[in-house]
């Protein structure tokens, strides 16, 4: 059935986008009235088990079948520059709906937290004047973002009636802005094995290797590596990270068991009994401990950076975007009016310019946020860099929203850096329960943080940094199974 013929038999006429609209070349029809929500959707057919491909018939009996995209057979890059580009002609021949459509689009993702990043990361690349919202549904494991923005963690439902439900609700979101964040890692390259530090496969599809960086760089010499990448929920460093590399590397070794949210949160669970998390005192050894793996140095303002104290019982450090981490929990929660005064801490923003740097013990201590507790609150950074040195690990692990990887620390007098830094923004569609807050929102406290640019033109790694597009370090490679996407 073709665009034509099917719009004027649909009864979701508020989301629907004619055929020449998103198609080139395609023939122009007259549309009686222009849609109030026009809506792309984009979804991973392998997320969720087979909830992602009964998810894909449904969104194309309800709407165009050309609004709907399997990101198992097409990039979301390569879909909204063409799409775009057709924008662009449309209205250069005064096509009044064309220009309607491009003001009022909203975009639904559907998938794991992974995939979500996929797409946040091509529209931010795009630097649209007026980029798309995005609504995210929750097909993953975590879906910390889809649960930040009151979208739910639960697998959805995939009948007519759910995904009705779902689209009124996209109509009846409000826009709100996300941080995002970038990532740099710097190490020489091995004497001895593999000239690539990290396996290939052992990267999260958010991080990529370049050679160099930029002349300016003082680290930009002969036999190191740099890996640069982004962001939106959080990074992570220790044994959560440790038990996530763990799960999956049993799902990419065993896919066909990992196809139920439930089982896949149970299993999830199990991993974390067998890798020590919860009894991390009897079987962690504490030489690997972040305190002494890494010296940790934050950015509070412009230009001044000042060391972290991290207790040395803390095995695992997450600098955190969003109020959801681990499926749902709040690491931070909410300092108390002393807490606001004594250490200049405050409520978590998502638009606010700043993360939120929480230490954790073990498993038993993350759970207490069940109960409404929270991590130990380290500190609140526009800026955060580990520096590793030689110590009594050869290797730690860490993980950038969701995805984990097994991450060699120096044999030598040497020395690994991650540094962590504010990029930009891109909107996000949120429900009025939603339990992300922004900065912006008349109704949250003032806030009372420095500027929120933590950019330093002196700063070695301010070349690279100008030169990240996100499309090159959100971009999942071509070879990359999305299958083992979050």
């Amino acid at each position: 059935m073709d665009g034509s013929s099917h719009e004027m038999c649909l009864p979701l006429k508020d989301f629907y986008i004619p055929d020449y609209i998103l198609v080139p070349e395609s023939i122009r029809v007259n549309v009686p009235e222009e849609p109030t929500c026009p809506v792309i959707v984009f979804v991973n057919s392998r997320s969720g088990g087979q909830l992602g491909g009964d998810l894909i018939k449904t969104y194309r009996e309800l709407l165009n079948k050309v609004q709907v995209f399997d990101l198992g057979e097409e990039a979301p890059d390569k879909v909204l520059h063409r799409i775009y580009a057709n924008f662009e002609r449309l209205k250069s021949d005064g096509d009044k709906l064309a220009y309607h459509i491009e003001q009022k689009l909203r975009l639904i993702v559907a998938g794991g937290d992974g995939t979500a990043g996929w797409l946040l990361g091509v529209v931010c690349d795009l630097k649209l004047s007026q980029p798309p919202p995005i609504a995210t549904v929750p097909l993953g494991t975590g879906n910390n973002l889809p649960f930040s923005f009151g979208w739910g963690k639960k697998n959805p439902g995939t009948d007519q009636n759910s995904v009705m439900f779902f689209l009124n609700q996209v109509k009846e979101a409000n826009e709100m802005k996300i941080d995002s964040w970038h990532i740099v890692m710097r190490m020489r390259t091995p004497k001895d094995g593999t000239c690539d530090p990290i396996a290939p496969l052992d990267l999260p599809h958010s991080l990529h290797a370049f050679q160099r960086v930029s002349s300016s760089d003082s680290l930009n010499v002969e036999g190191y590596h740099t890996f640069r990448g982004g962001f939106w929920n959080y990074f992570s460093m220790g044994m959560d990270a440790q038990v996530s590399y763990a799960f999956h590397s049993e799902r990419k070794l065993h896919p066909e068991k990992f196809k139920n949210q439930i089982i896949n949160q149970t299993t999830y669970a199990k991993l974390g009994c067998t890798q020590g998390w919860f009894f991390a005192s009897l079987v962690h050894p504490s030489s690997r401990n972040i305190a002494q793996l890494a010296n940790v140095k934050i950015m509070k303002r412009p230009g001044h950076w000042e060391d972290l104290h991290v207790p040395h019982s803390i095995r695992s450090i997450i600098c955190l975007n969003l109020p959801s981490f681990s499926g749902g929990l709040n690491p931070w929660g909410t300092p108390n009016h002393q807490k606001t005064r004594d250490r200049d801490l405050t409520p978590p923003y998502v638009d606010d310019g700043l993360l939120e740097v929480v230490g954790f013990r073990d498993a038993w201590h993350g759970l207490v946020l069940i109960a409404k507790g929270h991590g130990t609150r380290l500190a609140q950074a526009h800026r955060i860099r580990f520096e590793f040195h030689k110590g009594a690990a050869d290797h730690t692990f860490m993980r950038i929203d969701g995805e984990p990887w097994k991450q060699p620390l120096p044999v030598d007098d040497d020395t690994v850096v991650v540094e962590i830094s504010h990029l930009g923004q891109v909107n996000m569609l949120a429900t009025h329960n939603c339990i992300a807050k922004s900065i912006n929102d008349p109704s949250t406290p003032s806030h009372h943080a420095d500027d929120e640019s933590s950019e330093d033109s002196s700063d070695e790694w301010e070349g690279g940094r100008r030169k990240f597009g996100a499309a090159q370090t959100f971009k999942i490679p071509e070879d990359t199974d999305i299958a083992h996407l979050s």
